[in-house]
């Protein structure tokens, strides 16, 4: 048992906490790669505090995950209670929902940048209507250049990257016991009460466990789309995240300390999101 743990154990030390020990200990520091390392306490912590860029991107990023998270694994819910069947072309429409999860994520921001754009891009052409109106009477949205648009827009991208979660949900409701929804049927129980007191319990602990790790990569999923299709606009920071954050500060400001702080601060939080999500899940219901 040792033994086949070993390879799992060694990467785990090496890729996982020697990475985050270094970051830990650089957060204390002033470094920028060029002069030597200046130890400098907390420093780099009551900076964040002042700062209003962190201070937005900590909010954007909160926002994305408390909205995309629940939406993402919604629908991948509904697309596996959906496509579960084998049924005429049941398989083509499940590769179609997992593909996007495959597309390389540059490749699927040069995408979404061409359908946001505000002039030819075929989402407003599809909500064109007249007079300079889209077909509800609204004006066409900013992708690119409102905030609430733009932050809208990331989102949409968000959700259609959710083929790992469906993949798993519909291997969870392909395992669920026939002799229980056979039974449900005798009893002559409505679909509602069938999803909610035979279906969602069953699959409560894939639910659980994918709402627990989506919410732990929700910080990443935001950085390609915000650094390819808005660059972390609209101005000034509409669409700037934590992730985008860090990246900014270590490899454009080479304020590598600083960046290691809020990567902490980012670390820290998504901890605490998860050990809330797992004290909810565990909570005795009644």
């Amino acid at each position: 048992m040792k033994k086949l743990l070993a390879p799992y154990l060694i990467g785990l030390v090496v890729l996982v906490f020697v990475p985050f020990g270094i970051t830990a200990v650089m957060a204390f520091a002033e470094y920028d790669l060029i002069n030597e390392p200046r130890w400098i306490g907390w420093g780099n912590f009551e900076e964040l505090l002042r700062d209003d860029v962190f201070r937005t991107a900590l909010i954007n990023s909160l926002v994305f995950a408390g909205i995309a998270v629940p939406l993402r694994l919604a629908i991948a819910l509904a697309l596996a209670l959906l496509l579960h069947r084998r049924a005429f072309l049941g398989g083509t429409a499940r590769t179609t929902a997992a593909v996007p999860a495959a597309i390389p994520e540059i490749a699927y921001g040069l995408l979404w940048l061409w359908l946001f754009n505000p002039l030819f891009g075929p989402i407003n052409q599809f909500l064109g209507g007249s007079d300079g109106l889209t077909i509800f009477g609204r004006t066409p949205p900013g992708w690119l250049t409102l905030p609430n648009d733009a932050r809208a827009g990331i989102i949409i991208m968000s959700l259609f990257t959710m083929g790992e979660m469906f993949l798993i949900l519909i291997a969870a409701r392909q395992a669920l016991p026939r002799d229980v929804y056979e039974l449900a049927e005798i009893e002559d129980a409505t679909g509602w009460d069938i999803f909610r007191r035979v279906t969602l319990p069953l699959m409560a602990p894939a639910l659980g466990l994918l709402l627990v790790r989506d919410t732990i990569l929700s910080l990443q999923l935001s950085f390609t789309p915000a650094l390819v299709v808005t660059n972390g606009g609209p101005p000034p920071y509409a669409t700037t995240y934590l992730s985008l954050f860090v990246y900014r500060n270590a490899f454009e400001f080479l304020r590598y300390g600083y960046a290691a702080a809020a990567t902490v601060v980012m670390l820290l939080l998504t901890i605490a999101a998860v050990l809330v999500q797992l004290r909810l899940l565990s909570s005795p219901r009644r």
